[in-house]
């Protein structure tokens, strides 16, 4: 069931909007595509780890890097919007 997922969005969110003229061209967009899916792109079922990190054992350290993002990213926000004041009221 999984593959049959990662085959519709490859066909539907890559190959179909790019010119598939040739065999070769084909082959190169699927290349980089799984070459972006694997080493590039987060997966939230791995917890924002990429399947290459969840591979090779290299990603521990995402999801508490994420985490503390999150909590710092919050605390931003909120510290925005606190500072800024409508016309009403000032």
């Amino acid at each position: 069931m999984k593959i049959e997922s990662e085959w519709r969005v490859l066909k539907h969110q890559w190959l179909f909007l790019n010119n598939l003229d040739s065999e070769a061209r084909v082959r190169s967009l699927v290349e980089f595509y799984v070459a972006e899916h694997n080493g590039r792109i987060p997966h939230a079922a791995f917890r924002g780890q990429t399947p290459d990190e969840m591979y090779f054992g290299s990603g521990e350290h995402v999801p508490d890097t994420l985490a503390v993002a999150k909590v710092d990213a919050r605390q931003a926000r909120i510290a925005e919007n606190r500072a800024r004041r409508c016309a009403v009221c000032k």
